[in-house]
């Protein structure tokens, strides 16, 4: 297993971490997801690899801004 760290500008609430969570739990790749809209972390738990422009590609066409992949 894999964990990416994903630092995201622009979540307000806990409605925003579901919604990133939603997003990403549909790949197959993804076991588990954490967002907290306090810190902008989203921590990413991968069962295979998932290339980084699919995980920035969904968090970003729901209106918030990826900075930083880890």
């Amino acid at each position: 297993m894999k964990e990416v760290i994903v630092m995201v500008q622009g979540m307000m609430c806990e409605g925003c971490e579901t919604r990133i969570q939603n997003a990403l739990k549909v790949q197959k790749e993804v076991q588990e997801v954490k967002a907290d809209h306090t810190t902008g972390k989203v921590v990413v738990t991968l069962q295979e690899d998932l290339d980084e422009k699919i995980i920035r590609e969904k968090i970003e066409n729901l209106g918030f801004e990826v900075k930083e992949i880890k």
